[in-house]
């Protein structure tokens, strides 16, 4: 590949285009600042106003949530695992029917592979900008999202009606729901009693990762963050590592599944037969199956990287809490 053809699959961090409409909660107070990326595959977006930057198939889906300080991502949850880790800013990450059954506060550089089963929702409590970046298993991304009963209702009192056809329709825009569309249903009684209400005590241990903690794991050899034998054990249709300067290796090597690189901290460069290009905290390169390369920090200081790849498996649900 020429570094032309490797540039249409980097996405810049400064090149990000965020949707502010993307979900039923974008008119609701208190959660109508958030924005969203689709950074690669199609996304959970419920609007067609999301701008998807890379739609080749992964097996995943790599996306990012930016909100200003007291902005609050509703509670929902997904039909795959979802994993994140905090490119910026200080955030709070709650769950539970009514979120209040266990919560976590995440920093920069930590990751939370969240448990399936259970609503979450998240908040920015730092002082300013705060960016996650999201890792979904399947190309489809699970289906959809699927949304606390409190908040399709308090949307509807907004002005934003969720089809069950998944997408939304704005009645301050004058849309109606297309004829023969009824609005999606919400969960019954019986299906959220069905729904776990782990404590923080149960998902921590299993579920979260501390960013200097993964720095000395990583300082010889690369740390499984996650993955069928890694440190928050889980088999979702992708792994995750974690890379620092000790643990990069000049030795170029190759996937059979498309991987992604994703820079924490530092300056990276990656070098393939046929070019190289530099990757700065926030941007997203995917590289393609069987293209061997190799990533090492191109200037001094602190340097980190996520590494994502497809495993093959079937996407699905997280292993339980």
């Amino acid at each position: 590949m020429t570094p032309a053809d490797m540039e249409t699959r980097i996405v810049r961090y400064g090149d990000l285009q965020p949707c502010k409409t993307a979900f039923i909660d974008a008119h609701t107070p208190g959660s109508n600042q958030k924005e969203n990326f689709t950074i690669i595959g199609g996304g959970v977006s419920e609007s067609p106003d999301q701008h998807v930057h890379i739609s080749i198939p992964h097996g995943f889906n790599i996306g990012a949530a930016g909100q200003p300080p007291r902005v609050t991502n509703s509670l929902h949850d997904h039909h795959t695992a979802e994993a994140f880790f905090v490119l910026s800013g200080k955030w709070r990450f709650f769950w539970g029917r009514w979120g209040d059954a266990g919560e976590v506060t995440l920093e920069e550089g930590d990751i939370f592979n969240i448990p399936t089963g259970i609503f979450r929702g998240f908040e920015n409590i730092g002082t300013d900008y705060g960016m996650i970046m999201a890792i979904l298993g399947g190309d489809d991304a699970g289906g959809g999202v699927m949304w606390a009963p409190q908040v399709i209702e308090n949307a509807a009192e907004h002005g934003l009606i969720l089809g069950e056809n998944g997408k939304l329709y704005d009645t301050k825009r004058q849309q109606k729901l297309p004829e023969g569309i009824s609005p999606m249903p919400l969960m019954s009684e019986e299906e959220l009693a069905k729904r776990a209400e782990p404590t923080t005590a149960e998902v921590l241990p299993n579920h979260v990762a501390r960013y200097w903690d993964l720095v000395a794991l990583a300082d010889k050899k690369p740390a499984k963050v996650i993955g069928e034998h890694g440190l928050l054990r889980d088999k979702p249709g992708f792994e995750i590592d974690f890379i620092t300067r000790g643990s990069a290796t000049e030795a170029k090597h190759s996937h059979p599944f498309p991987s992604v690189l994703m820079p924490m901290r530092g300056h990276w460069k990656v070098r393939w037969d046929g070019g190289a290009v530099t990757l700065a905290p926030g941007d997203t390169m995917s590289v393609p199956e069987n293209l061997p390369h190799s990533a090492v920090p191109s200037m001094t200081g602190e340097a980190s990287l996520y590494h994502v790849v497809a495993t093959g498996d079937p996407a699905g649900p997280s292993w339980k809490v």
